[in-house]
């Protein structure tokens, strides 16, 4: 069975078929976030605490953590902030950590500070990323979302996406990474502008399952683009993927819907066990109101101290490139 295991200094989480759909939370990325963006320039970190705390407390598995704020000489400007950005969230809770960057030294310097086995997001099949992305993944053994695009763009093909996927497991691989350490992203595409959107990435994912036997996440959002009433599609779409094979997304763990959603699939699918999660989350639901929330997980005072540096032993650019 496919096991891809991400920790933070304390928690250790399971992506896998046989598990609970891992919800990695969306919100500490200022792409879009004009606000966000100028805080985190001027060094005040007030959003990105408060979207850290709403997140573990609505119940995400892990966070995704992004400091692009500027085109301008990112490779200069990012790498820092990315680095002061994930002590921060690493000092405030103790779920595992995605560190999201297109540039290769801020996924380094990411990498130096972060605590447990964090998740690398991400690598495409594009020869430069390999050679620069993978070599990292190997030196600090770290699981690593690879990205169905390569040099050619996004294709439009699932059939190709695929073969991109292949590609970047197989030279993976090659580098002693094992298949269960790439979590593929297949590229969901906006029903709105491509009416088979959705039975492309089905198909996508059975195959991803079947045949390289690896876990997948998207960015869950991107199906929804451009149409109204977008959580209602996310919503939908989420129990169809899950059923379809995908083990995780990038989305917002604080629309209670797609909570509900996700939630909802797990008991369905038999990853919440004896439907404990949902009993526990929902045992005093009323119409009209919002479930309960889940148990917040934030770091002990002095954790990070306590649990040391160690790692545990043993490209957003292309999904927006997808939608713009």
């Amino acid at each position: 069975m496919t096991r891809t295991i991400v920790a933070s200094a304390t928690r250790e989480i399971v992506i896998g078929f046989d598990q609970p759909f891992c919800v990695i939370g969306e919100r500490i990325n200022p792409t879009g976030r004009k606000k966000l963006a100028a805080e985190m320039v001027a060094g005040n970190f007030e959003t990105v605490k408060k979207d850290a705390l709403e997140q573990a407390a609505a119940g995400a598995t892990m966070l995704d953590v992004n400091a692009g704020v500027t085109a301008v000489d990112p490779n200069a400007t990012e790498p820092g902030l990315l680095v002061q950005t994930l002590e921060i969230v690493q000092s405030l809770v103790s779920l595992p950590l995605s560190i999201d960057s297109s540039v290769s030294a801020a996924i380094e310097a990411g990498l130096k500070v972060a605590k447990g086995r964090p998740l690398v997001n991400s690598v495409t099949g594009e020869e430069e990323k390999l050679e620069a992305i993978l070599p990292l993944v190997k030196k600090y053994d770290v699981p690593v979302v690879a990205i169905s695009n390569d040099e050619t763009g996004i294709s439009m093909d699932p059939d190709v996406r695929f073969a991109v996927a292949k590609k970047i497991v197989e030279r993976a691989m090659d580098h002693g990474i094992k298949p269960h350490d790439v979590v593929v992203d297949p590229l969901v595409m906006p029903i709105g502008a491509l009416g088979d959107a959705g039975r492309q990435v089905f198909a996508l994912l059975r195959r991803l399952r079947e045949e390289l036997k690896v876990n997948t996440t998207c960015g869950l959002s991107n199906i929804s683009f451009g149409l109204p009433h977008r959580h209602g599609i996310n919503a939908a779409f989420i129990p169809m993927v899950i059923g379809a094979g995908m083990t995780s997304a990038i989305m917002n763990p604080c629309r209670p819907q797609e909570m509900e959603a996700v939630r909802g699939a797990n008991v369905l699918a038999g990853t919440d066990k004896d439907c404990m999660t949902w009993i526990k989350t929902y045992k005093d639901y009323k119409p009209g109101e919002a479930a309960a929330p889940a148990p917040v997980a934030v770091a002990a005072p002095g954790e990070a101290a306590a649990a040391g540096g160690g790692r545990r032993r043993g490209g957003r650019d292309a999904r927006r490139a997808a939608i713009g």
